[in-house]
């Protein structure tokens, strides 16, 4: 099978490609060459996706069997929809990779496959959706960017022939955005640590690993169709991600449990500080029974701290990214959060 990965050469899309080449897929990936490494084995075509000549010469290394869109993270509608275009005559079948922030109802509700998604359109530009600097309601541009990206999959090659994917929180060796990363290096550091909200709250990341298989298996499915990529709900806790924290890292991290509304009281940004903590009752409420029936299979969290600290403490080191900075709360606040607890 002729596999083509849009990116592929860092965290999701180098998972991609290297489980591809694992079943003996020929891979082609497609990208920059700004950062991270192309699994070895795999064809590498440079080029700018945003560029037409870049697609109409990476289409004309064709043909493939499935397009495994993993760049598009920050591609706007028009991007993804031109991208589509060139492919299509040489493309069996076409995955993209979007997000549950496509839903109108995340992170407020539980959600479905079903569930209502944000309204764009397939040829919409980088801007819209963007809101003004003072707006203080739900922030929907980055869902509705992807939303608007979906449809413009959808609409080149059909319902029969697109396959979308809307993970949650992605976890794993190779991590780029710092969540895990953050709470394992935390942990390692020992002592008294502030643990949020309810030991007992679900919570859904999956695998990189996980997606990518998924992603493959989807690739070669007779269908197509839109599937939600997290593991099960209520299967795992946060008290089980930050227990196998301190187990992995062998410190002697104390995890003290600090309630949402003192969290809230002290300022503590929901999601980033505290990463992965966020008290709207959608958040960790995502129905995946439909991809789990068509074949995702979401390894235990704990193998997924214990792989992701074996690639941390072996010299494992993710690709630059603005968003890693975001993460972790000062040990100053933390100190401070403890005093208020009494601890």
């Amino acid at each position: 099978m002729k596999i083509l990965v849009l990116g592929g050469s860092w965290f999701l899309g180098r998972a991609v490609a290297q489980g591809a080449l694992d079943r003996g897929c020929e891979v082609t990936v497609f990208n920059r060459g700004r950062s991270g490494t192309v699994p070895e084995g795999a064809r590498l075509v440079r080029g700018d996706r945003t560029v037409g000549a870049d697609l109409a010469r990476l289409a004309g290394e064709g043909g493939w069997d499935a397009v495994v869109d993993t760049s598009a993270s920050e591609m706007a509608p028009r991007e993804v929809l031109a991208a589509a275009r060139a492919l299509e005559p040489v493309a069996g079948r076409y995955v993209y990779v979007s997000t549950v922030n496509a839903y109108r109802g995340w992170p407020a509700e539980p959600l479905t496959e079903d569930s209502e998604l944000l309204d764009a359109p397939v040829d919409a530009d980088a801007e819209y959706g963007r809101l003004p600097d003072d707006w203080d309601g739900p922030d929907w541009y980055y869902g509705k960017q992807k939303a608007g990206a979906e449809r413009a999959t959808t609409t080149v090659f059909g319902e029969e022939r697109a396959v979308i994917l809307r993970p949650g929180v992605i976890l794993g060796p190779g991590e780029y955005v710092g969540r895990l990363p953050w709470w394992l290096t935390r942990a390692a550091r020992g002592g008294r640590m502030i643990a949020p909200g309810a030991p007992d709250r679900s919570i859904q990341p999956v695998d990189v690993r996980d997606v990518a298989a998924f992603a493959l298996d989807q690739a070669t499915a007779g269908q197509g169709g839109a599937f939600n990529c997290v593991a099960p709900i209520g299967r795992e806790t946060m008290s089980d991600l930050l227990t196998a924290c301190a187990l992995v890292t062998g410190g002697d991290a104390q995890l003290v449990w600090a309630p949402d509304k003192l969290l809230r009281d002290h300022g503590v940004q929901e999601w980033t500080e505290l990463p992965l903590w966020r008290s709207s009752p959608g958040v960790w409420n995502v129905d995946s029974t439909r991809a789990q029936a068509a074949g995702l299979v979401c390894r235990p969290l704990a193998e997924t701290v214990a792989d992701t600290w074996s690639w941390l403490s072996g010299g494992g080191a993710p690709v630059e990214h603005p968003r890693w900075a975001e993460h972790g709360i000062t040990p100053q606040k933390e100190a401070a959060l403890l005093v208020a607890l009494g601890r």
